[in-house]
């Protein structure tokens, strides 16, 4: 089907792909299997694992990643798709609108999302996340952690 209108066109790139009551949504971070929110997303339909296109910088905030939208980055993440209520629990982890902001996107596979994201001016100094992938970039960390030497007391 051939969209006349440019705009029409637009706007149905951007619209995220629902069923009735259901709405796509793009984690990157503590919603992701194996995290610690992952359990908000308990009954959700996983959709598949994918990334973003190439126009993002992922931050790491300590227990969470953030992503804003003005970088070059893809970021790795997994596709759900939530009923109502979930999206309203989702919204209030990442405090939409006031901390995050829940928005569409299009991904690499070409699917349509909503992820959220955050403005660059709130993130400061924060390390970036350079490969865009919060669960190996965690891990790395985690890693780096053992193996640092400890202090030992005194004797």
């Amino acid at each position: 089907m051939r969209l006349a209108d440019p705009r029409v066109r637009l706007m149905a790139e951007r619209a995220p792909q629902r069923r009735r009551g259901h709405t796509r949504v793009f984690v990157y971070g503590s919603l992701l299997a194996g995290e610690h929110n992952h359990r908000l997303l308990e009954g959700a339909r996983f959709i598949g694992v994918d990334r973003t296109r190439a126009a993002f910088t992922l931050f790491d905030l300590g227990g969470f990643p953030a992503m804003a939208t003005d970088g070059t980055v893809a970021v790795v993440g997994e596709i759900y798709e939530v009923d109502a209520a979930m999206l309203d629990a989702l919204d209030r982890l990442e405090g939409h609108p006031r901390f995050y902001t829940r928005t569409p996107i299009r991904l690499q596979s070409r699917r349509h999302a909503e992820v959220y994201v955050i403005p660059r001016a709130r993130i400061g100094s924060r390390p970036v996340i350079v490969g865009g992938d919060w669960k190996a970039h965690h891990h790395q960390a985690s890693l780096a952690s053992a193996r640092a030497p400890r202090d030992r007391p005194a004797r």
